[in-house]
């Protein structure tokens, strides 16, 4: 098999915390990161090439998402703030003011409805075609939120939480309507693409949970403690990443282990699938990004040309 030659995208200072793909456009795809150095950044998905910074927050950014067509991008902070922001030009749309820190963010798929997950254990919902009126609150978690999503059809909120819980409402009659217990903290919930599986990540271990049933399918434990996992789109595969610096490919049908590389330089705080499947990214508290190939060897964006690696085995941008 040949060898691993992971990208590695500079120019962050701080913790990489957070990260997100948009879906393919016509632009191709585009990938934000969320760092502590208060700087989120937008990236060309497929070569980690730098488009942008997102200049406004005034502490570490904790949340950082795009909608699916990368023309809108929402980040949460510790200045208690979630900006909503012009993709395009890099511009202030909305500023949305909390009581505490705010760790999630995530856009409806219509991007008609913002989804912040705050530090205070509320979940907030705000409709950004009425930016000044007063969020829908979702309320019930015992200790601070880590993520939240809204579903595929925008009737349901997931939300994670330190309190070992994640919890399902009903956004049209804004209440919780299932509680998934999960045995330690959630630091993650992703959807599979088709939004049918949750890819939940609490303490050392990775479950898959059916989203109308609300049924846990299967899970599997690791030897260090995880902090994000992520479903390839056809749902092969997932990887994972956590305090032992190293990233895990896992065979999602046999849960067992495919692959695992050693690439960052700090624990690995965030890890997240291409839309196309064909790469996964990486962030980690040593401040950088670094993108995988999921087929090894394979041509595809700067892996077609030859490359200069360092003594890392890193290729550098």
């Amino acid at each position: 098999m040949s060898r691993q030659a992971p990208l590695s995208c500079s120019g962050h200072t701080r913790p990489v915390v957070d990260l997100d793909f948009s879906d393919v456009t016509p632009d191709g795809s585009f990938l934000i990161s969320a760092c502590k150095d208060g700087k989120p950044m937008l990236r060309q998905g497929e070569t980690g090439d730098w488009v942008g910074t997102f200049e406004g927050h005034k502490g570490a950014v904790w949340g950082a998402t795009l909608n699916r067509e990368a023309t809108r991008a929402a980040t949460g902070a510790a200045d208690f703030s979630a900006m909503v922001w012009d993709a395009v030009t890099g511009d202030v749309l909305h500023t949305f003011s909390h009581k505490h820190i705010v760790k999630a963010v995530d856009f409806s798929r219509d991007s008609a409805l913002l989804l912040t997950g705050c530090q205070d254990k509320i979940v907030r919902v705000f409709r950004l075609e009425s930016p000044d009126a007063e969020p829908d609150i979702l309320q019930g978690h015992t200790l601070p939120l880590k993520t939240v999503l809204i579903s595929h059809d925008q009737s349901l909120v997931f939300s994670g939480s330190d309190d070992k819980e994640i919890r399902v409402w009903d956004l049209r009659q804004l209440r919780q309507v299932q509680s998934l217990t999960t045995g330690a903290a959630v630091s993650d919930i992703q959807f599979s693409k088709d939004g049918t599986l949750l890819v939940a990540v609490h303490g050392n271990e990775v479950s898959f949970w059916d989203t109308s049933s609300f049924t846990k399918i299967k899970s599997t434990t690791f030897a260090t403690k995880l902090y994000s996992a992520s479903l390839h789109p056809d749902k092969t595969c997932f990887v994972a990443g956590g305090e032992d610096l190293k990233m895990y490919k896992y065979d999602y049908e046999l849960l067992s282990e495919k692959e695992s590389y050693k690439g960052h330089f700090g624990p690995v705080h965030c890890v997240r699938f291409s839309p196309d499947g064909e790469l996964y990214a990486s962030g980690s508290e040593d401040g950088t990004l670094r993108l995988w190939q999921n087929t090894v060897g394979k041509a595809y964006g700067l892996w077609k040309a030859a490359e200069t690696e360092d003594t890392s085995g890193d290729t550098l941008l």
